[in-house]
């Protein structure tokens, strides 16, 4: 379970999140959409205390990660949606590394790391430095990283920009699955279609609000996604004068 209650935070003179109230229960796997800069990667942050808020609750599992951020990380799976990794450390070191981190017992830490591996393809990938991948390896890096120590809650900033159709389609199997076991799966995209096929639930936010949340079959049920999103997030106008402009 993931919660956020009242939640506000501002940059300056820039409001990320204006009072956001939203549950995230698990057993599912929710799309969180917005346009750019609508507050969904401010939300994701302040799951493992990387962001704090400046009013309001946020808890993860019933632990404050702000208060506890290492408890809170033990228990969230997060890939950011910028790729940064350590580029002076291969894969294979860097899950090592985080199985330390994570304190799991060798054994454990070998086979999850091994099914991972071959998962994602990254067989041939594994001793290459971080500098020296591509985007896409770079990518399943992350998402690797962010499943190695088995989290009860998954949280994925635009999971599927770079990766392979097959990849994909992997990817969304791991969030099936992990879903169907009662945990909690978030990810972000801008790909309409995209949250259409995966998500049970979809929360839309536009301007640091949630300006939409219920089940997938539901919101189809009022029009298409894109449709019912340009209406709520208030773009249909917006769009139109551009496509007449054309």
């Amino acid at each position: 379970m993931l919660k956020y209650e009242e939640v506000s935070k501002r940059y300056g003179d820039v409001t990320a999140l204006d009072g956001v109230t939203v549950d995230f229960p698990p057993g599912k796997i929710h799309a969180l959409l917005g346009p750019n800069g609508s507050g969904k990667s401010t939300m994701m942050k302040m799951s493992i205390g990387l962001v704090k808020p400046d009013s309001g609750k946020v808890r993860v599992d019933g632990i404050d990660p702000i208060s506890d951020p290492v408890k809170a990380r033990m228990v969230v799976g997060y890939s950011p949606e910028e790729i940064v990794i350590y580029e002076s450390l291969t894969p294979a070191e860097y899950l090592s590394f985080l199985g330390y981190v994570y304190h799991i017992p060798r054994e454990v830490m070998e086979e999850r790391a091994s099914r991972l591996i071959r998962l994602f393809k990254m067989e041939e990938h594994m001793g290459k430095l971080g500098g020296e991948l591509s985007h896409g390896n770079r990518r399943k890096v992350l998402i690797m990283s962010a499943l190695i120590h088995d989290p009860r809650v998954i949280i994925l900033d635009e999971p599927f920009s770079g990766l392979d159709p097959e990849i994909a389609r992997v990817l969304k199997e791991i969030m099936r699955k992990y879903a169907d076991e009662g945990r909690t799966v978030i990810f972000s995209t801008h790909i309409l279609e995209l949250a259409e096929a995966v998500a049970d639930e979809v929360t839309i936010m536009h301007r640091g609000r949630v300006v939409a949340k219920g089940p997938m079959e539901e919101l189809k049920g009022k029009k298409d996604l894109e449709s019912y999103f340009l209406e709520v997030t208030g773009l249909t106008s917006e769009l139109e004068n551009l496509l007449k402009a054309l």
